[in-house]
């Protein structure tokens, strides 16, 4: 591959990865739109925001259904970055 075949390659797969982040996003903030949907159930059956178990069922449903390239374990750690931002979310929401 030419230098310049290279360069415009790269930059086409840059083209691909901004579109992706936007659909990532997007899904991002559909998911907290529900997750401020679970605060409100939570708070009005005084239920607490963190739920372990739940996270754990979370975490079994995304790696049993991970098919690569990303492996397992970096995929536990993006889903823990997710939940806690969300958790995050629903104490601004409930005020604590």
């Amino acid at each position: 591959m030419t230098k310049e075949k290279a360069i415009d390659a790269l930059a086409e797969c840059r083209k691909r990865i901004d579109a992706v982040d936007l659909r990532i996003l997007e899904l991002l903030n559909q998911r907290t739109a529900v997750v401020e949907e679970i605060g409100r159930i939570k708070e009005s059956l005084k239920m607490p925001i963190y739920e372990p178990k739940r996270e754990e069922d979370v975490f079994r449903n995304v790696l049993s259904n991970n098919r690569g390239p990303l492996p397992n374990d970096a995929v536990k750690r993006v889903f823990e970055r997710i939940i806690d931002e969300m958790r995050t979310v629903q104490r601004r929401q409930m005020g604590r």
